[in-house]
């Protein structure tokens, strides 16, 4: 997928590697972002739990209590996460009706080529709070 928009949240996320005070900012700014969001517009559901699972991920791997396999998944991501966040990329934010259009394709896009390291991750997830 060829996106300017998107090839700067990727270099931006790996710049933010090894910085976890600055990554720990932008998941809280993805809270914020979501909490902000109106998840019953038809296929906006699927983009929320992507999105939590991304950043339950990406804390994980902050803490050290989960080792992705791939830093690249990090980093795409993070760049995913940082795309959403952001208000003006492709198709701005501000657009009714249509600016998540394009944070919902690169999300889509990134998850579906991580598609293996997040089930690997929600398997952890489950395996992990069972034992608890």
């Amino acid at each position: 997928m060829e996106n300017s928009f998107f090839r700067l949240a990727l270099q931006q996320a790996a710049r933010l590697l090894g910085k976890p005070g600055r990554i720990t900012r932008i998941l809280a700014e993805l809270t914020a972002k979501m909490s902000r969001v109106d998840w019953s517009v038809e296929g906006r559901l699927k983009l929320k739990h992507q999105l939590f699972l991304a950043g339950r991920l990406i804390k994980a791997s902050l803490t050290g209590a989960y080792s992705l396999k791939s830093k690249r998944t990090l980093v795409a991501l993070l760049a995913a996460c940082i795309y959403f966040i952001n208000p003006f990329d492709l198709i701005p934010d501000l657009l009714a009706g249509i600016g998540l259009a394009d944070d919902m394709a690169i999300v889509a896009w990134v998850f579906n080529a991580a598609a293996a390291e997040l089930r690997a991750f929600e398997d952890w997830e489950r395996a992990t709070s069972v034992s608890l």
